[in-house]
């Protein structure tokens, strides 16, 4: 059983395979510029038990050898090894993510669940960045995409996930209980058009919030969407008695938590007036409303009048709590519809997004792979008809170089054996998808982008909260330069080989290398 003995390294890394050469940075192969990769912290990466090894054995071939299966029978990763880049980090094109070492058979078991754990996670955190780039830094973003996610445990991933790449909020209760991520929502459209009569409210008083006997609500509210109407020259006959009636029973069981979707029939003629008549009553009864969640037709129109009747009924009324009421848009919200909707006037205080953000309609899949860099101490490399899909051979190293203001300004990967790069001190270095172009730069500042996660089967570096990832990931967007963030026709990002690594690679191709006497190829 050679394979089981052999001692091997594999990198974890996301080849480019963009039609678009311009694309240089990491898994991009149509839209995303960066990366914010997420580590694999595993206390157990494989576990096999007798009925597993059973079933193994009734779907291989009648004659593999008996031996295979008493081997899985005792296989674990107590001398598996695996460095990472932390999660929430930022990467880009070629750079490897993880390096696992241990026993080739038992490393090869791991590729696939590696794969799979890390490929959605680091494509769904990216698009939450995008998401939160095209938002800019005031508009608050909720995940609402549980409904539309690749089952449960995809819609649970997503949340945690676009949670650390930079949304605020999100309506899955389960991620929130189990990564402590804050947990919003609104009603249903079938919950406001499931009444029809202000008789199916019940119960139908309210307690003031100082205090006090129960006030008949629904007399309350009447009397306000009478002064409402008046004020804004609405007909109260257009007014929707079910919509009414379950604004009016939310607002008792959730008085301090009152947010209705509007737009169930109409926003103008029924939805915004029976939230200010609801809304101006709880007031009355010193409780603060939230505010109003459109999800049809033009936002930023429909928003602009929300805004401006809160502004009326404040200033005609006296209810300073007006002022502070927020405006939740959702509607098929995707990348490109939320960066117009920064260039258009609008009031729209949070942005829900489900089904473009959890199911990455722009790109659905991330092209990360794992690759055989070393066995036995001797280099290995895949080769390819297409340069791109070719893999860098040896175990390595990789530093990110800063400039004098702070930026990233290189990545630069290196041979593990090879000093590290010091800050003042230049070097040189081929940049990647330059044939043959040597470059040279001074690091204002060099850090390790990689550091040992899992050591001969024992955790070294525990997984951070969903809150510490998420601030690690938006302090690494924010040092990103701009011109390498934006959205459209983002700058290149340069990733370089050291020349010792850059020399093992040309020696490879070449079939010259003294440590290699084999070569993979497609």
């Amino acid at each position: 059983m050679l394979l089981s003995v052999s001692s091997c390294v594999l990198q974890h890394v996301a080849c480019m395979q963009s039609p678009q050469k311009q694309f240089l940075l990491h898994f991009c192969p149509v839209h995303y510029r960066f990366c914010l990769f997420v580590s694999v912290l595993l206390r157990k990466l494989i576990s096999i038990c007798v009925s597993d090894v059973e079933y193994l054995r009734s779907v291989l071939p009648a004659g593999t050898d008996a031996a295979f299966f008493s081997y899985l029978k005792e296989l674990d990763c107590s001398a598996v090894s695996v460095s990472a880049v932390p999660e929430g980090s930022v990467v880009f094109a070629r750079v490897p993510l993880l390096e696992v070492c241990g026993p080739l058979a038992v490393v090869q078991l791991l590729e696939t669940s590696l794969l799979c754990l890390v490929n959605y996670a680091s494509l769904v955190c990216s698009n939450a960045a995008r998401f939160r780039l095209a938002a800019g830094p005031r508009r608050r973003l909720m995940e609402m995409g549980l409904r539309r996610a690749q089952g449960p445990d995809g819609g649970l991933t997503a949340s945690r996930y676009t949670y650390i790449g930079g949304f605020d909020l999100t309506s899955n209760a389960l991620a929130g209980r189990l990564f402590g991520i804050p947990v919003a929502g609104t009603m249903a459209h079938s919950y406001v058009t499931s009444f029809s009569s202000l008789e199916e409210v019940w119960p139908q008083t309210l307690v003031p919030c100082g205090g006090g006997g129960p006030i008949d609500f629904i007399c309350l509210v009447k009397g306000w969407l009478g002064r409402v109407c008046q004020l804004l020259g609405s007909k109260t006959s257009l007014v929707r008695e079910g919509e009414l009636a379950a604004f009016l029973s939310y607002a008792i069981a959730y008085p301090q938590n009152f947010l209705p979707v509007i737009d169930s029939y109409s926003v103008s003629c029924s939805g915004l007036l029976c939230f200010c008549a609801v809304a101006l009553a709880l007031c009355e009864l010193q409780y603060q409303p939230l505010g109003v969640r459109l999800d049809s037709g033009d936002l930023c129109r429909q928003s602009l009048e929300v805004r401006r009747v809160f502004k009326e009924c404040n200033k005609q009324f006296s209810v300073p709590q007006f002022e502070s009421l927020i405006i939740v848009g959702t509607n098929s919200i995707s990348e490109q519809s939320l960066a117009e909707l920064n260039k258009k006037e609008n009031e729209i205080d949070v942005v829900g997004v489900g089904t473009h953000l959890v199911t990455c309609t722009r790109q659905p899949s991330l092209g990360c792979v794992y690759k055989l860099i070393e066995v036995r101490g001797r280099p290995r490399m895949k080769m390819s008809e297409d340069p791109e899909k070719s893999t860098l051979p040896g175990r390595k190293s990789v530093y990110r170089l800063l400039d004098t203001d702070g930026r990233p300004q290189m990545d630069l990967i290196c041979l593990s054996e090879e000093a590290a790069p010091k800050a003042g001190v230049s070097l040189t270095c081929f940049p990647l998808g330059l044939t043959k172009t040597l470059q040279t730069v001074t690091p204002a500042q060099v850090t390790s982008l990689r550091l040992d996660v899992f050591t001969c089967g024992q955790i070294t570096f525990p997984l951070k909260s969903a809150s510490e990832s998420r601030e690690r990931a938006q302090i690494s967007l924010q040092t990103l330069h701009p011109h390498h963030k934006r959205l459209q026709e983002p700058h290149d990002y340069t990733v370089a080989l050291s020349e010792q690594l850059h020399s093992l690679v040309s020696d490879i191709t070449k079939g010259n290398s003294k440590g290699s006497n084999f070569l993979l190829s497609n």
